[in-house]
């Protein structure tokens, strides 16, 4: 591999930059081919172009890695990694690196408007202005639905990492107790370590903020669920696989909790029958907690960062 120039493949770029950004930060490194997207039969073909691959959420199996020799790098345009075999890289001694941190403010930013827009529903009444209700109204206001104050009330966190962390921050800005349960307590006089079931049954909100794992995939099942407060929002920026859909589904539907936001499902893009697109009091957002066009520039400079480190012969943020 020329390293003053070698030649990089981005297979999935459109998501990242759908045109406000600029690929300045990698072309500057070497010989680049950004495509929008990429479809299975379309990865083998275009990633052999490139010595160094980046992908987003296009799949890098084992055989299409194994089909690749001139291939001497991956970098993950996200944090999670789960969409390259790691193994097989491994094997082949090929660094996989991620992108972590990129998004930390973006998405506890988020995750506070899901709150703030199940608690105070201002997308609500202002489809109901703009339908004339409040024009036709015989009093100077009006809500639709219960509105609720977030100080004095208790924001449960399952995870305690970077977002984590910075959504406990936000909580207590808006006066609220912060509970919290992580495999990894930590020092910290302002939060309340505790079980996961005590979370769901002490909480008026509960956001999920770990990683998947096979361990917690759908963890947040019927039982769960059946022990959050009548009046208890759940919020997902995380990953959707952590959540029971069917069962969340449910319990909005019988009113077991109040209501819910989340910004990731199971299957993404979902399927039209996915049980959530029929649940009430539910806020369903395309997952674009992590979108922002600041939070974009940072995930496209630190992704040149990496590849920086890679070819001076010290590889950075390496998952495998």
């Amino acid at each position: 591999m020329d390293a003053l120039k070698p030649r990089i493949v981005v297979l999935d770029g459109y998501t990242l930059n759908p045109g406000d950004l600029n690929w300045d930060a990698l072309g500057k490194i070497g010989e680049l081919t950004v495509y929008d997207r990429t479809s299975p039969e379309q990865v083998t073909e275009r990633a052999m172009e490139g010595e160094i691959v980046f992908t987003n959420k296009t799949l890098l199996p084992t055989e299409v890695i194994n089909a690749l020799p001139a291939l001497k790098y991956i970098g993950v345009l996200a944090t999670g990694y789960n969409v390259v075999d790691i193994a097989a890289a491994r094997a082949r001694d090929i660094p996989v690196t991620n992108i972590p941190g990129y998004g930390t403010e973006s998405v506890a930013q988020m995750t506070f408007a899901l709150i703030l827009e199940l608690a105070q529903q201002p997308a609500l009444h202002d489809a109901s202005v703009h339908a004339g209700e409040w024009s036709e109204c015989p009093d100077f206001c009006y809500w639709k639905k219960p509105l609720v104050e977030l100080k004095g009330l208790t924001l449960g966190l399952v995870g305690y990492g970077a977002i984590g962390q910075a959504v406990a921050r936000l909580g207590r800005a808006f006066g609220m107790k912060i509970l919290v349960h992580t495999r990894t307590v930590r020092e910290d006089a302002e939060t309340e370590f505790v079980d996961c079931q005590t979370v769901f049954t002490e909480s008026d909100v509960v956001s999920l903020h770990c990683p998947l794992t096979d361990e917690n995939q759908g963890f947040v099942n019927a039982d769960l669920l059946s022990q959050m407060k009548p009046t208890a929002y759940l919020i997902n920026t995380a990953r959707g696989p952590l959540v029971n859909e069917a069962a969340l589904a449910m319990a909005l539907n019988e009113e077991k909790i109040a209501g819910a936001a989340t910004d990731v499902l199971s299957v993404e893009p979902p399927s039209v029958d996915n049980p959530l697109f029929s649940a009430k009091n539910l806020i369903i957002t395309p997952h674009i907690g992590w979108a922002t066009r600041a939070a974009r520039e940072r995930l496209m400079n630190i992704a040149a960062d990496n590849l920086r480190a890679f070819l001076k012969g010290t590889p950075q943020n390496v998952v495998n």
